[in-house]
Formats: structure tokens, C-alpha cells, sequence
């Protein structure tokens, strides 16, 4: 179902309506997000409603998934929304923590797309506004220095890399999102994936990593790293956009809604803004399927606030996710909304789609196993133990916190 979901969002461009000067006359408005200059055009359109009798803040913070679900929690929750995605989704969904929006859809969402609410058991539970997911970003004219074609797989990928080395054209040619924790956590689950894995038993909340396809997913990890810079465990997406945009790396598998951020004239040169070029994720293991999650990004209301401040926050974010905010940063993502015109930088998220990439997992224990995979796979991938071992300790934490939970 949610494959279905997100694939009509992507491939189907749909639109929210821009409510000029909004008319909210009061209430608080708190929203909590990520840090990421699609997020912040979104945040800056929903503050044109500040004022007037509404209050209206932002938080943005790249540890958002660590600090909502608490923040949710409290009563009344700290914030009156977050922006979520098809992983963080699920905590504040299964907690009970955000409240269905169908009549604040009714009343205010006549520009919203059908195809754009989430929608479970009948309940909007969300608001998806653009798609994502990792993808191909190369330097052409590095490349071409290198006598190197742009690769179509993992296995290319380090055969382009080591060209670029072996030449002195860079020390460090490859980029990649491994900060230690969640983001080398959903590399691996990338990979894994791409290898055909299933990462949970079929029909239970049973791990299922140890395996050879797991094995085979940490070693290209390892493998990745050799052509990065030595401290790759603490680059997270923007420390690869500042090294993309300083002319350190030619090749990273980085999130789509980077794109238009590296290619917008800012931060950079137009040397290498001008040979940035983008192509669908990557394969790995002689597979087809691109080796890369897709995702929805959307907003969510808290439930444990006052119903006025829920009716603001809903008409602010409406705005902050209208045609006109797309309009005008159309680099800055895959917007899912009607009217907004695709570009040039949205052509690896389009590719990664079509090529038939999975959606990330929305099931109940998906945080937690991504956690674990997060925090263990570290030691492997800075060399004190096997990848057996390390997929042994994945699986035993997961384990651990899913009994916890209920899950097993």
C-alpha cells in the first residue's frame, strides 16, 4: 500500500493552494524540523503568516527525530507540528501523538491533493509535500579528467574513484553520508536493499541481516570508505554538500533535496556548479533496483494541544506548502504539488523512482532496528570486527529494545 502511496506522489505532480495572507487570527504555532534548505523555504512561507494574532516558530534542528516523539509527548507538546518523513512517521503515528486532519482538510485543504494525504484507516494523518531519495551526484568534468564514464553501480563507483585517485586529481573523490548513528544506519539499509534483502522476516518483526546480502552490504561500505576523507564517520548531508560545493569530492550518493542546493549559485563556483551533474542512484551486486529508499516528506499536528492552535498550525504549514512557495524554490526539491514545474535537479529522484526503488519501510519497529544498525556497525567499519559479528550485535540490540517494546 505504502509503495503505492509513494509512487503516485512522485510520479504525480499535485498542488496546494496558496492562502493569501492566510487569515489566522490567532493561536500558536510551533513547528520542529530538519535542517535543509527545502525545509527552511517551507518554514519561511508558513512564518508569512506570523502576526496578526498568531505566533509562529521553527526549530530547526538535523536531530529532529531524536527530540520529537518526547517533545510530543509532553501535554501540552512542545511543538504544535513536526515534519516528518516516512520513518519518523511512524514513532509519533503508533505513540498516538499527532491528530487526524480531515476536517482541517475539509475546511481549509481545497487545494490539496487527494494523492497527497496519508492517510490511514480512513484518518489523514499527514500531508506529504515533496519526495526524496538518494541518487547520483557526479563532477563530469573530474570524470572526464579521469577518462572515467559517470558509473551506473557500486562496483563502478570505486572503479571511478580509484581512476581519480591513481591520477592526483583527488585525494578523497568519494563522498558519503556515514555520520555515525542514523545516517550510516540508512546507508547500510540502502544498500541492503539493493542487494534484495528483506530486513525483516516475512509477516513478523523478526531481523533478518545476518545473512551473506548483509555481509555484502558492510563490505561495500568498507570498501566506500577507503576513497573518503578519514573523519567520514562524522559527515552527515551538509558536511557533504560544504565538501560537493568546495570542490573536495566528485562523486557521493546524497539525498535528492541537495541538488538544487549545490547548483543554486551560492557556496561554490560555477567551474563546479557547471560540471554538477546528477543521475538515478546507484545499483550494487549486479541488481536492478536501485540501491537507495524513496521517501515522502510531509507535516503532522500534535494531539496533545489546544484545538485553535492545531486550526493555526494547519493553515501556516498549508501556506508553508503552497504552489507559490514551490514556484519559487523550485531547486530546492521534488515538490509533490501541482503546478510546480520539474527541473533539472530533480532528475535523479524522477530516475531512482522509475527505476522501481523500494520505499522505505513503515512498519511499527522499522526506528528500531534502524537504530541498532546505526550504533553497531561502527566497529566494522572502522576495522575491530567482522561483519558477522557486527550483524550479530544488530540484530542482538534490535532484539533488546523491540521486547521492550512489545514487538517480539
Amino acid at each position: 500500500m505504502f509503495r503505492q502511496i509513494l509512487l503516485v506522489l512522485i510520479l504525480s505532480l499535485f498542488s496546494v493552494a496558496a492562502y493569501a495572507g492566510c487569515g489566522i487570527n490567532s493561536g500558536s504555532v510551533r513547528v520542529i524540523a530538519n535542517d535543509f534548505p527545502a525545509i527552511h523555504a517551507v518554514g519561511d512561507a508558513a512564518k508569512e503568516c506570523d502576526g496578526g494574532g498568531v505566533e509562529i516558530s521553527i526549530n530547526y534542528n538535523k536531530d529532529h527525530k531524536d527530540i520529537h516523539v518526547a517533545a510530543l509527548t509532553a501535554n501540552p507538546a512542545e511543538f504544535t507540528s513536526s515534519i516528518v518523513a516516512n520513518s519518523t512517521f511512524v514513532d509519533l503515528h503508533n505513540n498516538g501523538l499527532i491528530r487526524p486532519l480531515n476536517e482541517y482538510v475539509e475546511k481549509y485543504g481545497d487545494g490539496i491533493s487527494k494523492n497527497q494525504l496519508i492517510t490511514i484507516d480512513g484518518k489523514v494523518m499527514a500531508v506529504a509535500f515533496m519526495a526524496n531519495s538518494a541518487h547520483l551526484f557526479y563532477r563530469e568534468d573530474v570524470l572526464k579528467a579521469a577518462g572515467q564514464n559517470p558509473p551506473k553501480s557500486f562496483e563502478e563507483l570505486l572503479t571511478v574513484a580509484k581512476a581519480i585517485k591513481d591520477k592526483g586529481l583527488m585525494e578523497h573523490p568519494l563522498g558519503g553520508v556515514f555520520k555515525s548513528g542514523w545516517n550510516v544506519g540508512n546507508e547500510f539499509v540502502n544498500l541492503y536493499l539493493g542487494h534484495g534483502g528483506e530486513l525483516f522476516k516475512a509477516g513478523t518483526a523478526e531481523p533478518n541481516l545476518n545473512n551473506a546480502k548483509g555481509v555484502a552490504a558492510l563490505n561495500m561500505m568498507k570498501a566506500m570508505t577507503e576513497y573518503m576523507n578519514p573523519d567520514f564517520l562524522t559527515h552527515d548531508s551538509n558536511a557533504n554538500q560544504a565538501l560537493w560545493e568546495g570542490g573536495k569530492i566528485a562523486l557521493v550518493h546524497l539525498w535528492g533535496s541537495r541538488a538544487g542546493a549545490v547548483t543554486d549559485g551560492e557556496n561554490s563556483t560555477s567551474e563546479i556548479e557547471n560540471s554538477t551533474k546528477f543521475a538515478g542512484a546507484l545499483t550494487v551486486g549486479g541488481g536492478s533496483t536501485p540501491a537507495a529508499a524513496l521517501w515522502w516528506d510531509g507535516f503532522v499536528i500534535a494531539a496533545n494541544i489546544p484545538d485553535a492552535d492545531a486550526e493555526a498550525t494547519f493553515r501556516a504549514l498549508a501556506n508553508g506548502v503552497s504552489l507559490k512557495m514551490a514556484q519559487a524554490n523550485q531547486e530546492k526539491a521534488n515538490w509533490i504539488i501541482k503546478g510546480a514545474t520539474p527541473t533539472a535537479a530533480g532528475v535523479g529522484v524522477s530516475a531512482t523512482a522509475q527505476a522501481g526503488a523500494h520505499p522505505y519501510p513503515m512498519v511499527p519497529f522499522i526506528s528500531s532496528l534502524h537504530g541498532a544498525i546505526g550504533s553497531e556497525i561502527v566497529d566494522f567499519l572502522q576495522g575491530k570486527e567482522s561483519a558477522e559479528q557486527a550483524l550479530s550485535d544488530v540484530e542482538a540490540a534490535y532484539i533488546t529494545v523491540a521486547k521492550e517494546k512489545g514487538f517480539l
